[in-house]
C-alpha cells in the first residue's frame, strides 16, 4: 500500500536530496540481502527525500527481473515510511513492464523509467515504451533523459497529458536549450531533476532551470556532506557551494575519472572507505584499485567529510 498519491510524491521529491543506494553483492557477486538492508535503513536514517533502488548507482543494469524485485522489496522493508523507495523500470519495454509490476506489488511508491536496451529510439517509439509501462501500473513515473532515450518537449507534453500518474523528468545530459524546451513546455505539470554524474558539480546552475533536486550518489558513505551541500544549493550560497566542490568534490572527480564506469564503482569504493560493506561491482564495471582507494580514503579524511553516524 503505497502512501503518497502521484501529485503528493512530486511535491515531496521535489524538495529533498535523492540517492541510489548502491545495490550489495557477496563475495560471489550474488545479491547480498543482508548488507544491503542495512545500507537502505542506514541510508533512510538522514532527512533525505527519497531512494531510488536498483537504479543505476545500484547497478540496476546488472539485475534480472528476479533481483531487481527483491532489491526493491529489501529496499522498502529497511526505508522509514517518510523516506519512499521508487523502483527502477529498465532494458527493453516487456523487461521494463516486468520490472515496473514487481515494484509496484512489492511496495514502491514509484519508478524511474531507464532508457531502452541497446537501440536507438524515436520519439514514437519512447512514448509507445514509456506507455506500456505506465498503463502496467499505477505507480508514479519519472522519466530518465539519458543516452538513447532523449525526450523531446513534445514527447514529454504528449505523456504528461496522457499518463496522470507521469510525475518527473530527470536529465543526465545538461543541454540547456532542451532543457528550457521541456521546462518551458511542461512548467508546472512536472517536476525536474538533475541526474548528471556527480550532480553536485550541476547543481546550483541547474537550480535557475528548474532543478530543485537531483540524485546523489555520494550520499551512499557522505551523508551529511551531501546534506550540506543540497541545503547550500537550495540556499543559493555559492561561496559556499564553491568551497565544498574545491574542498571535496572536485578532488574526488579526478579519481572518479581514473577509470571508465568508475562513477559506481567509486561509490562503492567510498562505501569500503568508511567502514561499511556493500561489495564489489559486477562486470563489466571494475573495482578502484587499492591505490585509488587508499587515495579516495585520504581525500575523505583531509576534507573532513567522514560520517559521524
Amino acid at each position: 500500500m503505497t502512501n503518497f498519491t502521484p501529485s503528493e510524491l512530486a511535491a515531496h521529491l521535489k524538495d529533498g536530496l535523492l540517492s541510489f543506494p548502491a545495490t550489495a553483492f557477496d563475495a560471489d557477486l550474488e545479491f547480498d540481502e543482508k548488507a544491503y538492508r542495512e545500507h537502505v535503513s542506514w541510508q533512510a536514517s538522514y532527512d533525505v527525500g527519497g531512494l531510488f533502488a536498483a537504479g543505476g548507482t545500484g547497478e540496476g543494469f546488472s539485475l534480472t527481473v528476479e533481483e531487481n524485485a527483491r532489491v526493491v522489496r529489501t529496499a522498502v522493508e529497511a526505508s522509514r515510511a517518510e523516506v519512499p523507495v521508487l523502483g527502477s523500470a529498465g532494458g527493453w519495454t516487456k523487461n521494463a513492464v516486468a520490472n515496473a509490476q514487481a515494484a509496484e506489488e512489492a511496495g514502491a511508491e514509484g519508478l524511474l523509467v531507464l532508457p531502452p536496451y541497446l537501440t536507438e529510439c524515436t520519439q514514437e517509439g519512447l512514448v509507445a515504451h514509456v506507455s506500456a509501462i505506465a498503463e502496467s501500473t499505477k505507480l508514479p513515473l519519472i522519466v530518465y533523459n539519458r543516452a538513447n532515450a532523449v525526450y523531446s518537449a513534445e514527447t514529454v507534453a504528449a505523456l504528461a497529458d496522457r499518463h496522470e500518474n507521469f510525475i518527473g523528468f530527470k536529465d543526465a545530459n545538461g543541454d540547456i536549450e532542451h532543457l528550457a524546451k521541456v521546462t518551458a513546455k511542461n512548467g508546472d505539470r512536472l517536476f525536474y531533476l538533475g541526474g548528471l554524474p556527480t550532480a553536485e558539480t550541476y547543481a546550483l546552475p541547474l537550480l535557475q532551470m528548474g532543478m530543485s533536486t537531483y540524485s546523489s550518489a555520494m550520499f551512499n558513505f557522505v551523508p551529511e556532506f551531501a546534506l550540506e551541500f543540497y541545503g547550500d544549493v537550495r540556499n543559493q550560497d555559492r561561496a559556499a557551494v564553491t568551497e565544498k566542490l574545491t574542498r571535496f568534490v572536485l578532488p574526488y572527480l579526478d579519481i572518479r575519472d581514473r577509470g571508465q564506469g568508475f562513477g559506481v564503482s567509486i561509490v562503492k569504493a567510498g562505501i569500503r572507505a568508511i567502514g561499511r560493506n556493500a561489495g564489489s561491482v559486477r562486470p563489466p564495471l571494475k573495482n578502484l584499485s587499492e591505490q585509488d582507494l587508499a587515495d579516495l580514503n585520504a581525500l575523505i579524511d583531509a576534507a573532513g567529510v567522514r560520517p559521524q553516524a
